[in-house]
């Protein structure tokens, strides 16, 4: 009794094992997809900089505040800077009123210019004539070339006082529009200790406090759009050929557990990270979840196809070599398609209804 007891138990326990690890072949609908992860972000989401070097000297916003394009955000002490703006505006006010020294010499080297160019005319005018007779042989060889001598020497004086004139013109110009550029810089270098936004949008956070010395390399606020956002995604290169525009998104977000938003393929960069080796890519949600904040982890599956009434059959199935395992303990080859994480598409050598087992 007790042997027939014992044998009953063993009889049901490995007629449970068998059961639990059977599958009875049915037709389903299997999607491939790509897996990505990033951030969500928010639309015109920027980091703010410093284009100069200084002591953060005062915050003058607060986080969460709305802020328009231009509006003053840090302002870093700037006294040398204002010294030196001071300096050149002094420069060029005084190079304003040296002007007039200037005009002088200009209108005197213009009466140089028009007496040199007179004594030319008349140099020309006497040669001319002399020219004409030293043919009948009137003038001596020596007194001709006196005169020629006399013609040529006036008209080098005159390109010489023109080239004067011209040179102290651009001097002058030159002058007027370089202590101008060194105001103009002046008052820019000024300006750069004002640090104000590129856009309008939202005050996301502050990352500095005053007092701090800021380089060009410190982020000092991020500003962005607060209602609209976006995700910003990266898909692995070996995946990257089967990504397209357009396509549909699957999103699971940290903050919404259980919860999947869809989302459309929009915006593909068109070049690797060699340190991450993927692609970076940008999706938009077709309906926003409730609430969104910027940096938001995000998991999503990139849909690449989905087939309906195909054979599938779940992963742990599956032998090495692409068979499965019958009744028994023999092997059958199959033919594969699609795959997800869990289940994969049998083109060939499974049919509806079939039992196959999983090894042990």
């Amino acid at each position: 009794m007790r042997i027939l007891l014992i044998l009953l138990v063993i009889f049901v326990i490995s007629c449970s094992r068998k059961s639990s690890n059977e599958f009875k072949v049915k037709s389903g609908e299997i999607t491939e997809s790509v897996y990505a992860s990033g951030v969500v972000k928010s639309v015109g989401q920027y980091t703010v900089f410093s284009t100069v070097n200084g002591i953060l000297k005062k915050t003058k916003v607060v986080v969460g505040q709305q802020i328009n394009e231009g509006q003053l955000l840090f302002e870093l002490d700037a006294d040398k800077a204002k010294l030196n703006e001071e300096n050149s505006k002094l420069v060029y006010q005084l190079s304003k009123e040296s002007n007039r020294y200037v005009q002088d010499k200009i209108a005197e080297m213009e009466l140089k210019v028009q007496s040199a160019k007179d004594k030319l005319n008349l140099d020309e005018s006497i040669y001319k004539r002399n020219l004409r007779i030293k043919e009948y042989q009137v003038i001596s060889e020596i007194d001709f070339e006196r005169v020629e001598l006399g013609y040529k020497s006036s008209k080098i004086a005159y390109e010489s006082a023109k080239r004067q004139l011209n040179q102290l013109k651009a001097q002058l110009n030159n002058e007027q529009i370089r202590n101008a550029n060194n105001l103009k810089i002046s008052q820019k270098s000024l300006s750069d200790f004002e640090i104000k936004s590129a856009f309008s949008g939202r005050l996301f956070d502050i990352l500095v406090k005053d007092g701090s010395f800021i380089t060009t390399q410190t982020p000092l606020a991020i500003v962005g759009e607060m209602n609209s956002f976006f995700l910003e995604l990266e898909v692995d290169e070996n995946d990257m050929v089967r990504v397209g525009i357009g396509q549909k998104v699957l999103v699971n977000l940290d903050s919404y557990k259980n919860q999947v938003f869809e989302a459309t393929v929009d915006k593909i960069y068109p070049i690797m990270n060699e340190r991450s080796r993927t692609f970076k890519i940008e999706a938009h949600f077709i309906k926003n979840p409730p609430k969104l904040y910027p940096n938001l982890t995000a998991e999503a599956n990139i849909i690449i196809q989905t087939k309906a009434n195909t054979i599938t059959i779940p992963k742990r199935l599956l032998l090495p070599g692409d068979s499965v395992l019958l009744d028994g303990d023999k092997k059958r080859k199959v033919t594969l398609g699609l795959s997800d994480y869990q289940k994969v598409e049998v083109t060939a050598g499974l049919k509806v209804g079939e039992i196959i087992y999983q090894a042990e």
